[in-house]
């Protein structure tokens, strides 16, 4: 063990460029977007620990290029969700991810005659239940809204 901490504290500004790289393979292993800022992260310190420290004496020590890193990180993390917002994302049309919701409005046929509050129509090749009026099958309705699965027709 005390060979691997000789080593690892003989590598100076590598091991911050070490672990960078394998923070950054990491994250093809397991994607998220989570261990490529902190993989950039460790590279930049490593780059401004070997700039810093080119004179040949130390200039940063280890605890504050830990800080260092930890400050960095920070930083790339909030500035990539700042400019990454997947919720501002528009979309043209609105109602792509509730189905029932693209049929609102639209005359459809009772084909299953809707009696007791309940029945079914064809709307497309598809047929739905259906709740509304109470309608004799081949009348036409109007979807006006919907309960889950169910759309709530009346007549037109």
């Amino acid at each position: 063990m005390s060979a691997f901490i000789d080593l690892f504290s003989g590598l100076g500004p590598w091991n911050w460029v070490i672990i960078g790289v394998l923070l950054m393979a990491l994250e093809t292993l397991i994607p998220g977007v989570h261990f490529l800022w902190f993989g950039l992260s460790a590279i930049v310190v490593g780059i401004l620990v070997f700039g810093l420290n080119s004179g040949g004496a130390e200039t940063l020590s280890f605890p504050w290029q830990l800080t260092l890193f930890a400050v960095i990180s920070v930083a790339t993390v909030f500035w990539v969700r700042r400019f990454s917002n997947a919720q501002g994302v528009e979309s043209e049309d609105k109602d792509l991810n509730q189905r029932s919701a693209q049929y609102f409005g639209r005359v459809v046929v009772v084909e299953d005659a809707i009696s007791g509050g309940r029945g079914r129509v064809r709307v497309g090749d598809t047929l739905w239940p259906a709740s509304g009026a109470d309608a004799p099958k081949g009348a036409h309705v109007r979807i006006t809204g919907a309960n889950g699965t169910v759309f709530i027709v009346e007549p037109t």
